[in-house]
């Protein structure tokens, strides 16, 4: 009959196994410098569902433009997934145009003002017409979506010939990530469909340049109704879409960014919300911050790496969120963090797919080489001090296995 303390200990070295898989695990994870592609999917398809169960609406509870984000990430994920890999284009145009259509109804436009300009706002008409433009691109100027996404980027150029650069997206406020959105809209619809708005374009590049942070020689985070210097939430979704914008000012800009809201607390790799030197509480827009760093803002900051072709910074925020964000994988759908929040798992798989260009610049080491090794000593003590309550009987069993038979022939020493 087997004992308590027997089946005790059984239960104690099964549920050790377990517990150490789900330590060195991530710490493997750590070493991921890239997403494969599969796993991007297998991310969709779990917000494929979430957004079927009301995620957007969920999410528009939290912040103003939940419902919009949840969706347009979902589907430029899509999108950017297609453009590398071509066996995707037909679930890509076929999600991509459902999130569309999302976005074109009354619960899409329900936290937007009709009558701004252009109606609804800058923030609304600037990325859904970056969706828009991303269908046509993988369904070619015939696409039905191209009369709507040519009518969209004119209402956002004459906003910019009316307003100036930074058009309002609520009444009384304005942010210029959101204009960096639309003229990158713009942007795309001359690469597709004949050049029509680069006199727009080139004014809007001259226009910001004159209001460039001074304290950080970037663009400010908010210009109404007060002026908010340069902040990581907003600069890293502006390092994504500047490239397609003018690639020579992007890279410019990128160096500062990187320069002064990269970070590394406790060597871990991470984007500041407030640039070097600056304090501030976090919000809305930034999150919660641990230690100055924001959890979206390194999110996003990961695809904009990706597009400056930042290797380095990229690969070792895609090992950090692999080893630490706790993925799980079921059924071929793939969450983040056990799925508790899915607008993060939105912006990773967004961040994930930007397609990563060639380095056109070098970078300084960020972060240090050294950067795992706090994790895997923290994973080791964790290790040691699961193990040693039983070490001490295992060590005998081995010796016991490994001993010389003294019994009499044709008997078992137990």
């Amino acid at each position: 009959m087997i004992s308590f303390r027997t089946a005790w200990r059984a239960l104690y070295i099964a549920a050790a196994v377990v517990l150490t898989l789900m330590i060195l695990i991530p710490q493997v994870r750590l070493y991921r410098t890239e997403q494969p592609r599969p796993d991007i999917v297998a991310q969709l398809h779990f917000l494929r569902s979430e957004l079927e169960s009301g995620l957007g609406e969920d999410m528009q509870g939290m912040f103003p433009e939940g419902y919009v984000f949840s969706h347009v990430l979902y589907g430029l994920a899509w999108t950017d997934i297609a453009r590398g890999d071509t066996a995707y284009r037909g679930e890509a145009l076929r999600e991509a145009r459902w999130a569309l259509d999302r976005l074109d109804s009354p619960s899409g436009r329900a936290a937007f003002d009709a009558d701004l300009r252009p109606a609804y706002g800058v923030f609304y008409v600037g990325w859904s017409s970056r969706l828009r433009g991303a269908v046509v691109e993988l369904a070619g100027p015939s696409a039905p979506e191209a009369t709507r996404f040519t009518a969209d980027c004119a209402e956002l150029a004459a906003a910019f010939a009316a307003d100036g650069p930074f058009p309002a997206a609520y009444p009384g406020q304005a942010w210029p990530v959101d204009s960096v959105v639309a003229v990158a809209a713009l942007s795309l619809h001359d690469r597709l469909l004949g050049s029509r708005f680069e006199p727009v374009i080139a004014d809007w590049l001259k226009s910001a340049r004159a209001q460039l942070d001074p304290a950080t020689g970037l663009l400010p985070h908010m210009v109404t109704p007060v002026v908010e210097g340069a902040r990581g939430s907003s600069q890293s979704i502006i390092q994504r879409f500047l490239p397609e914008i003018d690639p020579v000012w992007a890279d410019e800009q990128y160096r500062e960014f990187r320069r002064q809201f990269v970070d590394t607390p406790l060597g871990l790799p991470g984007v500041r919300e407030y640039p070097h030197g600056k304090d501030g509480a976090g919000d809305v827009d930034s999150g919660p911050l641990i230690l100055g760093i924001s959890a979206s803002a390194t999110v996003v900051g990961l695809g904009a790496a990706r597009m400056h072709g930042d290797r380095r910074l990229a690969g070792s925020l895609t090992g950090l969120g692999e080893g630490l964000g706790v993925p799980i994988t079921l059924g071929g759908s793939k969450r983040y963090a056990f799925g508790v929040l899915p607008i993060g798992d939105a912006f990773l798989a967004w961040a994930f797919a930007a397609p990563p260009a060639a380095p056109a610049q070098s970078f300084h080491v960020v972060p240090p080489w050294w950067w795992r090794i706090p994790w895997h000593t923290l994973g080791l003590i964790a290790l040691t001090l699961l193990w040693f309550p039983i070490s001490g009987t295992l060590m005998q069993r081995m010796r016991r296995l490994h001993a010389p038979a003294t019994g009499r022939p044709g008997t078992t020493e137990l």
